[in-house]
Formats: structure tokens, C-alpha cells, sequence
């Protein structure tokens, strides 16, 4: 027996909510809107956007770890290169800025080019 929706189902269905509760980027609500959708959003208090900048570097950092190629990774990378300019500015900070720290550390400490795995060490 194949069995169809009602009317009243598919009103239901299409008005269904769909929660996310998380940091998006400044244009998401007009994008939802062009889609024919209405959103429900707040701005947030320093201390809560700090929060869910972190929450979102980590959904992000994940979303990098699982890109399937070097395009997906690329889009990824972006993300959390958006959110690492967004927690800078919480700080008083430009994304420039952490672009120098981050070199002055490789200059000190080195990169990871040469892929080097540390296993353990031994006092002397």
C-alpha cells in the first residue's frame, strides 16, 4: 500500500523548523531570505561571540580534517582563516598581526616543512 501526504502534512512539513543555534557568517540570513525562508537570529554580547567563534574554529578545523580534496581544503582553510580574523579583532588585534606573530615564530622555532616527528627524548 503506497501511501501519500496530506495537504495538511505537506503545509506542515514545509513550515517545519530546522534549529542551528550557532555563529554564522553576516550575510546567511539575507541568503536565507532570497530562498524563501525566514530566519530567527540575535547578536551577540563579546563574551558569547568569543564563545561560539571557538565553537565554530573547531567545527571548521574538523571540516578541514575531513575534505575529500585540495579544492575542499582550500574552502575550508578559508573558514577558519575568516574565524582566526574574527577572534583577532575580539582582541584588538588585525589578522595582519597574527600573520607576523606566526612568522616571527617560524623564524625562531621553524615550520613544519620538514616534517619532523617527535617521538620522545632522553635526559643527558
Amino acid at each position: 500500500m503506497v501511501r501519500t501526504a496530506s495537504q495538511d502534512q505537506i503545509k506542515k512539513r514545509d513550515k517545519m523548523e530546522r534549529i542551528f543555534n550557532k555563529l554564522v557568517r553576516d550575510n546567511i540570513p539575507d541568503i536565507i531570505a532570497s530562498n524563501g525562508e525566514e530566519s530567527v537570529t540575535r547578536i551577540l554580547a563579546d563574551e558569547e561571540y568569543k564563545v561560539e567563534l571557538y565553537k565554530k574554529l573547531l567545527e571548521e578545523a574538523k571540516e578541514v580534517i575531513s575534505s575529500k580534496n585540495s579544492d575542499e581544503t582550500i574552502e575550508e582553510l578559508a573558514d577558519v582563516l575568516e574565524i582566526l580574523s574574527s577572534i583577532a579583532e575580539l582582541n584588538g588585534k588585525k589578522l595582519d598581526d597574527v600573520l607576523k606573530t606566526a612568522n616571527q615564530k617560524k623564524l625562531k622555532r621553524g615550520g613544519f616543512e620538514k616534517r619532523i616527528f617527535l617521538e620522545k627524548t632522553y635526559k643527558k
